[in-house]
């Protein structure tokens, strides 16, 4: 058997072996293009810079957002040790190679422990504050701002409410699905969070308002 024919089988098993490990979810396929506009129109991809998404998920939407940002460099991050393999399997058949190997981060311990550097100029975050206890929602924004440069941006992705107010009925029967299943979680009301980030000297910036009842918050940490 020639070396050529060997290569091709020994290729052909790896990409078997990736797709195997890839996790697929159908609503990020759906929302990953919605949040790269909003991206878009705030990363400048002719600069590099960095990126860090706290809670990847399957991996999929960060490799999808570094191939259309090949200047900038994307840590994807996750609590949850069986994501793990998924977003590598994600990164090593990505064109761009520009995604790290994941790290383990929980948002509510120093980031000391996170194994990452303090210096990102961009954090991005979907669907996260809704599915953890409001504790997680402080701590990403107390984070965040020791990670991030002054003048860097946070992207956080998901169903919110407002001024006490969640619409349409399809997010308040969301909402109360998620609660009985853990009264710790729910919609975060977006009034709420920008209490917390003020906190810590991160500033709403603009709310965009997405299909599927969802919107993308850009915040904005304060020059110190």
């Amino acid at each position: 058997m020639s070396n050529v024919i060997l290569m091709m089988i020994l290729l052909k098993s790896l990409m078997n072996s990736n797709m195997c490990k890839k996790i697929n979810y159908p609503s990020a396929e759906r929302n990953k293009f919605y949040i790269l506009e909003v991206l878009q129109k705030h990363i400048d991809p002719k600069i590099p810079g960095k990126l860090l998404e706290i809670a990847s998920g399957t991996g999929q939407q960060c490799v999808y957002f570094a191939s259309k940002f090949p200047k900038i460099l994307f840590q994807p991050s996750e609590i949850e040790d069986q994501m793990f393999d998924s977003i590598k399997a994600y990164a090593v058949e990505a064109i761009s190679k520009n995604v790290k190997n994941p790290v383990k981060i929980d948002v509510n311990t120093d980031p000391c422990q996170w194994g990452i550097d303090f210096d990102y100029d961009y954090v991005l975050n979907v669907n996260m504050f809704h599915v953890t206890p409001i504790s997680c929602s402080i701590g990403f924004f107390k984070n965040c701002s020791k990670i991030l440069k002054s003048n860097g941006l946070l992207f956080t992705y998901g169903p919110y409410a407002n001024n006490g107010v969640l619409t349409p009925q399809s997010n308040i029967d969301f909402d109360k699905h998620i609660r009985q299943r853990d009264p710790n979680c729910g919609v975060r009301d977006i009034q709420d969070l920008r209490h917390y980030a003020n906190e810590c000297g991160i500033i709403l910036q603009i709310i965009y308002d997405l299909p599927a009842n969802n919107k993308c918050l850009v915040w904005k940490k304060e020059v110190k």
